[in-house]
């Protein structure tokens, strides 16, 4: 028997062995295709090493949270866990979904995800596994790429003269410009259409965001070139995490997923299908998770039930994002995997409201010195967990309740009863040094409504609460972002929330400050205003009182609430009431909006098509209430400031600016004085240009006159003007009469 077997052809008697035959034509034709039978099929990595004993309640316990954190159901007969030959698994699993669909959404959901402490998963599609198994061993260097430079995405931070910018929508075109001082704002980049609505600076502006009917682009750089895409169609809000990582875009359109819609990471599936609120991550543009919103069909149409702006409160850190089931609870998600925090909201019966508190520098300065916490340097401190309030209302028997809460630990730090609730308001000092609920309360006929102010000390030991009761109403609140100052409006005008548009009520303003002794007291109170909203400067200290949304007054009040700094030098005021002085005030007709820049030395105001049209355009003021910029424009929509990170200084460097403050202000008050000095020369040379153009235009005129008077032989136009004077010659005699002195007699 030969060793091979043998194939005869009957025709010729050829005889060939089945080594020499070349089937690679017939393997390429029958070859299983991965790509059209295991789309379904998905790898997860990272899961713990098992026997067979425990395979069940492996299987059991990866399905629990499969259907917990990414509401994938995944059947026990379709996982396969591979064994070695000391009868221990090799650290990874099959699993066989439902359908494609299901294993993009595990891919997109599940990987990464924190199985324990020394396990995360790493899941991959089957086919691509395959795919990468199939590769040659050979290795082939691959071809060298040109390398591009990218722009700095702040390099508008290096302008040599610390310029700020500004985005400027009208009409149809969006223009970002560098603010001057002393002239009109100097254009950077100007584009038509870049939006189909209106414009938005991200927190460190870092990006701007573009409304399109595709989705929402993000732009930045030099040359601002689109630096992402967001393909949520019709989305029209946006709000960005603190530290930029993270995006939140909405829509009143549910989400729609075509047949033909792309596959992967930055894409709709079906699983999103008719949510509205969708969560992306910023640098690489994938999505993370999407919500629904009620919608009440009771209300009207297009009517969105319990829906407010934003959905989701984000945590200074960026770590988590929550979200408020109104009356029932309050749901924490880890990002970047935006699952629930311990798999489980925090049940709050009644909870009405919720807010995040701040990261101050105090914080952020634990934070970069602590590290990742692995090996923290000597004497650091360790950051403090993120930290946040809710409120519940009075029920039955039970009293309205005020909560300070620790994230993730969700240990109750502090709880206060409040009696006579009619509503509350909670406003973190954006250092997150306080804490204010203000607390609306009504005698118990129910008949009038006066204020309370609980205010919590977040940095000292057990949050200890002061109390400060109003008599009327508050209207308006506002924190000094850096300093221990808040400023309130109230009023106990009738015509308070008659709901009438444009109605002007009288409004009193009232300034309070911590007190050496440790209590907040208060300092000044105004009477007779009409102003309605509050506006401090992001360094604190000078604060703008505005009057918007009236038909009647358009009022702008500058205050600086410590006018004496300079002269005290750090000693007490005698009498600190004299400390606040109004520095400035001005009139903004049609003001709709305004709004400081970073730095805290200029103020825009606004007045936008948006809301009527009447006088639309913009202005610039200083600190203290000199208009410096009025520019009255048709179709102007809005002007933002761009705002800046934190600084990079250091604290000792910091000092030694303000030690240096004069010196170095003086070369920038030079670089003004030039300026405006080069502006000025600007314009004596444009005047003296065109007087020029306009005395040779009119020397060339009367050349061609005379020409045209001696072609038909009249006399000359220069001796015009001589006969003219000697016929309109008359003399004109002009009688003074002065007293010399003046006697009065009284005659009987």
């Amino acid at each position: 028997m030969p060793s091979a077997q043998a194939i005869t052809n009957g025709t010729n008697g050829l005889s060939l062995e089945d080594e020499d035959i070349d089937f690679t034509d017939i393997e390429q034709k029958y070859a299983l295709r991965f790509d059209e039978g295991l789309d379904d099929v998905i790898l997860v990595d990272g899961v713990p090493v098992i026997n067979q004993s425990r395979q069940q309640r492996l299987f059991e316990t990866i399905q629990k949270r499969f259907k917990s954190h990414a509401g994938i159901h995944v059947d026990l007969e379709g996982m396969h866990i591979p064994y070695g030959p000391d009868g221990e698994s090799k650290g990874y699993i099959f699993i066989e979904m439902a359908s494609p669909e299901d294993a993009a959404l595990a891919i997109r959901l599940m990987d990464g995800y924190a199985f324990d402490k020394k396990h995360r998963f790493s899941v991959n599609r089957f086919t691509d596994v395959e795919k990468l198994a199939n590769l040659s061993e050979e290795y082939v260097e691959p071809p060298e790429e040109e390398y591009k430079s990218k722009e700095h995405l702040r390099s508008w931070l290096s302008d040599y003269s610390g310029r700020d910018q500004l985005v400027i929508c009208r009409g149809d075109d969006v223009q970002i410009a560098w603010h001057n001082k002393s002239s009109q704002p100097e254009v950077a980049h100007n584009r038509t259409r870049w939006t189909d609505s209106y414009v938005q600076w991200s927190p460190l502006g870092t990006f701007l965001a573009t409304f399109r009917r595709q989705g929402i682009e993000l732009w930045g750089g030099s040359s601002w070139d689109r630096f992402m895409r967001f393909a949520h169609p019709g989305a029209r809000l946006v709000d960005f995490s603190p530290n930029e990582k993270y995006m939140v875009t909405w829509s009143h359109e549910p989400i729609q997923v075509p047949d033909n819609l792309p596959q992967g990471p930055q894409y709709f599936s079906a699983e999103d299908e008719g949510n509205r609120v969708a969560v992306w991550e910023v640098r690489t543009g994938h999505l993370l998770r999407t919500f629904p919103v009620q919608q009440d069909d009771s209300a009207g149409p297009g009517q969105l039930k319990g829906f407010s702006w934003p959905f989701l409160k984000w945590s200074g850190d960026d770590k988590y994002c929550a979200r408020l089931t109104p009356g029932q609870q309050i749901s924490v998600y880890e990002l970047p995997s935006m699952g629930l925090l311990d798999k489980k909201s925090i049940k709050i019966e009644g909870v009405v409201d919720f807010e995040w508190c701040p990261l101050g520098d105090k914080d952020r300065d634990a934070i970069e010195a602590w590290g990742d916490g692995k090996n923290p340097p000597k004497g650091a401190k360790k950051p403090k967990d993120n930290t946040l309030v809710f409120w519940v209302p009075e029920v039955d028997n039970q009293p309205a309740r005020v909560t300070v809460m620790s994230v993730p630990t969700r240990e109750v730090l502090r709880s206060k009863n409040l009696f006579n609730v009619s509503d509350c308001k909670l406003h973190w000092h954006p250092q997150g040094d306080y804490l204010c609920v203000k607390v609306d309360r009504h005698t118990k006929t129910k008949k009038s409504v006066f204020c309370n102010l609980e205010l919590f000390r977040m940095r000292e030991k057990d949050l200890p609460v002061e109390v400060i009761e109003l008599k009327d109403p508050l209207t308006a609140f506002a924190w000094e972002p850096q300093g221990s100052h808040f400023a309130v409006i109230s009023s106990n005008d009738p015509a308070l929330g008659a709901g009438a548009p444009g109605i002007t009520v009288k409004t009193q303003l009232s300034f309070f400050h911590l007190h050496p002794k440790g209590d907040f007291r208060l300092l000044k109170t105004l009477d007779n205003k009409t102003c309605n909203t509050l506006f401090w400067s992001p360094k604190g200290r000078h604060i703008v009182v505005a009057t918007l949304g009236s038909s009647q007054k358009f009022d702008l009040e500058w205050y600086d609430v410590d006018f004496a700094h300079e002269i005290r030098q750090g000693s007490a005021s005698a009498d600190p009431s004299e400390d606040v002085k109004l520095i400035g005030s001005g009139e903004h007709y049609g003001i709709t909006d305004l709004e400081w820049d970073p730095s805290g030395r200029y103020v825009a105001t606004s007045a936008s098509v948006w809301r009527h049209s009447l006088e639309n355009g913009f202005a610039i003021w200083d600190f203290k209430g000199a208009e410096l910029q009025k520019h009255v424009q048709d179709k102007f929509k809005q002007i933002l400031w761009r705002p800046r990170p934190r600084t990079m200084l250091s604290k000792e460097e910091q000092k030694k600016v303000r030690r240096n403050l004069r010196e170095i202000g003086k070369a920038f008050e030079e670089e003004d004085a030039a300026e405006e000095s080069n502006l000025a020369l600007a314009h004596r040379e444009l005047y003296q240009r065109v007087l020029n153009e306009w005395k040779t235009w009119r020397a060339r005129s009367r050349a061609e006159l005379e020409e045209l008077r001696k072609e038909y032989g009249k006399e000359s136009v220069a001796n015009i003007p001589q006969k003219l004077e000697q016929e309109a010659t008359e003399e004109v005699q002009e009688w003074v009469e002065e007293i010399l002195e003046e006697t009065e007699e009284v005659v009987v």
